[in-house]
């Protein structure tokens, strides 16, 4: 009989997601030392397993934890500032503005906040695309006990066909990457197994060539991503035609930084030929469900990511942001899937296993950790997620696979554990203050909401009296 630190036991559906796709009826896990030891039935591994700790998993769904690929932690305090906004709108009169009113302080909150609502959804690992006050992110997001890829942002062209960056974001190229490099020295070699560090420019338009090969010089120096949002409206991919003579991903490409290194965030919108440089060249590439309906890039009519996940590229999940509304990947799973069965008029495609797949296994192999987390096996460590099927929208459960992807939502995550660490027990976080946190940002929205004219911002239409 093996004692091992924790026993979950009498799991009604066990989605392992591991190379044989197994589910597993009355499932019981067993975890040691953050990693999982054994995987089986509840009677069986009963007989030769006890734990230090149990967990009854009665009435519920068992999955790997999420990753999700993209999500400015520093733009969770944003929600409700930039509704009905086009790009440029959306970019230079509301977020840019935002996030230069943000000190320290406030993107520490927002990064706790970020982080909270991830893992009270399911969310045990995601990728930041980085901001100006990376360590304070990292404090906020390691004080909840998720794992997270962080970054500091790059910009070195202050001016592009949408807009001029505000004066507080603006630095040559040698100051992005000398800064970038910093980020990367001290979170790659941290030493803690929940933290990394990516290299990131945030967008081809504000990026001269330069900056985007040293930065891939430093990604491979450092052995992590390069990561960058691209192709995600009309307007930034014209404004790359007109001011390079090519498209985003076809300037990538002759740049020589494309790679399976690479994430590269949105990806909607593709001449011909740059489908088939993906498909070559097979970087990870992150659909954000929520942030393309919210801000009408269209990216789900001209997009071509089930086409790309035929040809073998890797394709991800990203919540992206608070000001789109949901960070939720049940959510953003459902609207991956049932988006694409509507603009192909095919209701066969993107089936809930492949958006399963997407928040998970693809997830991880895209933050380059693929033989640590992402699927539910032996040797892996365990980031588990139990989900409460005593609710409404899992009866009656039948598929639980199509319950979770297509009524379910992150409201109905029970239990998460990172690394075996109990971090949501019956709904709550176990590391967090939620009282305090919730008592804090409105404190911080007023105190960045002095540099911003958040009523010219925010317009009600309805009167408040």
């Amino acid at each position: 009989m093996q004692t091992v630190d924790l026993i979950v036991a009498n799991i009604d559906w066990l989605i392992t997601v591991d190379s044989g796709r197994r589910i597993i009826r009355d499932a019981a896990i067993a975890v040691d030392g953050g990693k999982i030891t054994a995987i089986g039935k509840t009677a069986e591994l009963a007989k030769s397993h006890t734990g230090r700790k149990t967990l009854d998993g009665r009435g519920t769904v068992a999955t790997p934890g999420f990753v999700d690929c993209h999500l400015h932690s520093s733009f969770q305090l944003s929600r409700g500032l930039a509704d009905e906004a086009n790009a440029q709108s959306f970019l230079f009169d509301r977020m840019y503005p935002y996030e230069a009113a943000l000190d320290a302080e406030d993107v520490q909150l927002s990064a706790t906040l970020a982080a909270a609502e991830l893992l009270k959804h399911g969310v045990t690992c995601f990728i930041d695309p980085g901001n100006y006050h990376p360590e304070a992110s990292v404090e906020g997001i390691m004080s909840t006990g998720i794992r997270a890829l962080v970054s500091r942002s790059s910009f070195d062209l202050t001016k592009s066909v949408l807009g001029i960056l505000p004066e507080r974001m603006i630095e040559n190229t040698q100051v992005a990457l000398e800064r970038a490099e910093e980020v990367l020295e001290k979170y790659c070699k941290s030493g803690n197994p929940r933290l990394g560090a990516t290299a990131s420019f945030r967008g081809l338009n504000n990026a001269s060539d330069e900056l985007i090969v040293g930065l891939d010089k430093l990604a491979k120096r450092y052995n992590t991503l390069l990561q960058t949002h691209a192709c995600f409206s009309y307007s930034t991919h014209d404004s790359s035609v007109s001011r390079t003579g090519m498209a985003e991903i076809e300037r990538l490409d002759s740049l020589g930084v494309i790679d399976e290194r690479m994430l590269i965030v949105h990806s909607g919108w593709l001449e011909p030929e740059e489908v088939a440089i993906l498909a070559r060249r097979k970087p990870s590439l992150v659909c954000a469900p929520s942030s393309s309906l919210h801000n009408g890039y269209g990216n789900f009519l001209v997009g071509k990511l089930p086409e790309l996940l035929a040809l073998g590229v890797n394709v991800t999940i990203g919540s992206d942001h608070a000001s789109s509304g949901i960070v939720d990947m049940s959510q953003e799973m459902r609207l991956a899937c049932c988006c694409y069965k509507e603009t192909r008029l095919n209701p066969r495609v993107m089936p809930p296993e492949t958006g399963l797949e997407m928040a998970t296994l693809n997830g991880a192999k895209a933050a380059l950790l693929s033989d640590r987390i992402g699927s539910i096996e032996v040797g892996k460590e365990a980031d588990i997620v139990l989900f409460d099927t005593q609710r409404p929208e899992w009866q009656p459960l039948i598929n639980p696979l199509a319950n979770l992807v297509y009524s379910a939502t992150g409201d109905s995550v029970r239990d998460v554990f990172v690394a075996g660490e109990h971090v949501v027990a019956d709904g709550s976080l176990t590391k967090v203050d939620e009282i305090k946190l919730y008592a804090d940002i409105p404190k911080a929205v007023a105190r960045f909401g002095r540099h911003l004219k958040i009523d010219e911002m925010v317009q009600l239409r309805w009167p408040v009296s």
